[in-house]
């Protein structure tokens, strides 16, 4: 009798222990995409997430948004964080597979174009941005700074915000010959600290890291007031996508990003709140 009992209890010990492995596998969160999420919103928005709600894990991965849009498309991902919009050959190709991406705003961002923070240029133009960028401008003297040969950081093709700023800034033109592509804001930004005759472009949440400094554009400087009134000219919203109207986990974490919490959180990190 009793090593009857005994088998019962490891059999009920097993199942409490293969139910819980199974619940704690449900509350993992596959989040993939955009660097300007990812890099630092997200994770900490995950952090404050499960403060409230032990036991859920996440797996973030930050690798531009063309991953984040292909990973939902691929049903690799929970949520897709981009930058951009889906493109229409991203749609099509996800509807082929049955997926329908959709999209959420969760925080709007403004595109500071940086310099080296020795360079001593006050301001630029639309024009003279895009003629920086499209390498019609090379030297600095230019555009009214000091003789230099002008050297341009950009993110890589994967990033939505290389694609943005060819939208927003370039007229759809290609980047100078000779620019640098980089993986992330963070690396933009380490470059251009060390090159006096550097110049990139990042979000809102890097604008204040050393050795840098944001140049007006047509006066305008990229803050909330600016870009909440879309008057700041690189102004633009960040999403997550999903396979349809998000459900289970990951409404959860929607929810929880579009709340006070998470939009607190967005504020803090340097981004614009959706409300």
């Amino acid at each position: 009798m009793l090593k009857k009992q005994s088998l019962q209890l490891i059999a009920s010990g097993l199942l409490a222990t293969l139910g819980a492995s199974q619940n704690l596998q449900a509350e993992k969160i596959v989040i993939k995409g955009s660097d300007t999420l990812g890099a630092k919103l997200v994770p900490q928005l995950a952090e404050a997430y499960k403060a409230v709600n032990p036991g859920t894990e996440f797996s973030i991965a930050a690798e531009g948004s063309t991953t984040g849009i292909s990973a939902v498309t691929d049903s690799t991902a929970d949520i897709g964080m981009s930058s951009r919009p889906a493109k229409p050959t991203e749609q099509s190709a996800a509807g082929a597979k049955g997926v329908t991406l959709t999209q959420t705003i969760v925080a709007y961002d403004g595109m500071a174009v940086v310099v080296n923070e020795k360079n001593p240029l006050k301001g630029l133009t639309k024009a003279q941005v895009e003629a920086l960028f499209t390498g019609d401008a090379r030297d600095w003297s230019a555009v009214g700074g000091v003789a230099g040969k002008v050297s341009v950081y950009t993110r890589n093709t994967s990033s939505g915000t290389y694609s943005d700023w060819k939208e927003l800034a370039m007229q759809k033109r290609d980047y100078a010959g000779g620019s640098q592509k980089l993986a992330g804001n963070e690396q933009i930004v380490a470059e251009v600290a060390k090159n006096p005759n550097g110049i990139g472009y990042v979000g809102l949440a890097y604008i204040k890291s050393p050795g840098i400094k944001v140049v007006p554009v047509d006066g305008k400087l990229p803050t909330k007031e600016s870009v909440q009134g879309r008057a700041y000219p690189y102004s633009r919203p960040t999403f997550y996508y999903t396979n349809g109207e998000p459900t289970g986990n990951a409404k959860a974490f929607v929810d929880f990003t579009l709340g006070a919490k998470g939009q607190a959180i967005v504020e803090q990190v340097g981004f614009i709140t959706v409300k």
